[in-house]
């Protein structure tokens, strides 16, 4: 939260990083290159979902579309948190970057009720996944703004894992027979899709973990990357499975 009310300071200016990665440490000259390689990203990502929503059928527009306000919220985001660290001389943006996950993650989530077209059922996945997103980003906040090690931090860290568990418990068990009824190649990009939330989502209790060793540069790596590919490459690969479906022959 700190680096939200030192930009404008004294201190702020004296100490900003330079854009020549000699003048700054290794990893803080990469992890400012990879923040504005994500922004860049990001907004790509936008860019390209915005134009091809209407190469797909148009009952699966909306994919597309959320996919493209997904990215162009994180490219923003992205480019207030590269300004963050940059002017600050390292300062993390972490509160920004836990207001960018507030907004995205459920919005990502909801594709998969949203391209299974399950009718009226659909709202009670909406609301669950929704809720439990919203629940594990807020306590995880909680517990990364709390003192590293206390009880606080790790009472609500533990809750926001178990919160994740139940996104994938939903998306796995709750909507897998759905997924695998679904037409082919949408099941395959929907069983693709559900590995980002397993896997990719994964990355980011790790790096609340790595609190312990100090290297908050390493962790910035590691989310700027996992935030890529759990927002572009998770909106291409939804974008794979509604483009393949719209041309099939089957």
């Amino acid at each position: 939260m700190h680096a939200l009310f030192v930009m404008g300071s004294p201190l702020a200016a004296a100490s900003v990083l330079s854009f020549d990665f000699t003048q700054n440490t290794p990893l803080q000259s990469l992890t400012l290159y990879l923040f504005l390689a994500s922004t860049a990203a990001m907004g790509a990502g936008a860019l390209f979902f915005f134009l091809m929503r209407t190469n797909v059928e148009s009952a699966y527009r909306s994919s597309l579309v959320i996919s493209g306000v997904i990215c162009s919220i994180a490219c923003f985001h992205y480019l207030k948190m590269t300004t963050i660290y940059q002017s600050t001389g390292g300062e993390f943006p972490t509160a920004l970057r836990y207001v960018d996950w507030l907004l995205t993650t459920p919005l990502i989530l909801v594709q998969f009720p949203l391209l299974l077209r399950l009718g009226d059922t659909a709202t009670r996945f909406f609301v669950q996944l929704v809720v439990f997103d919203v629940g594990m980003i807020v306590t995880a906040f909680i517990a990364e703004t709390s003192p590293v090690g206390s009880q606080a931090w790790w009472g609500f860290f533990t809750v926001a894992c178990f919160l994740e568990l139940l996104i994938v418990v939903v998306i796995y068990l709750s909507l897998g027979a759905a997924i695998e009824a679904a037409p082919r190649p949408l099941a395959r990009a929907l069983q693709a899709m559900r590995q980002f939330i397993l896997i990719g989502w994964a990355v980011y209790p790790i790096g609340f973990l790595m609190a312990f060793s100090g290297n908050g540069e390493l962790r910035e790596i590691i989310y700027n990357v996992a935030d890529v590919l759990n927002k572009v490459g998770f909106g291409l690969v939804a974008y794979q499975g509604v483009q393949a479906l719209s041309y099939s022959v089957d």
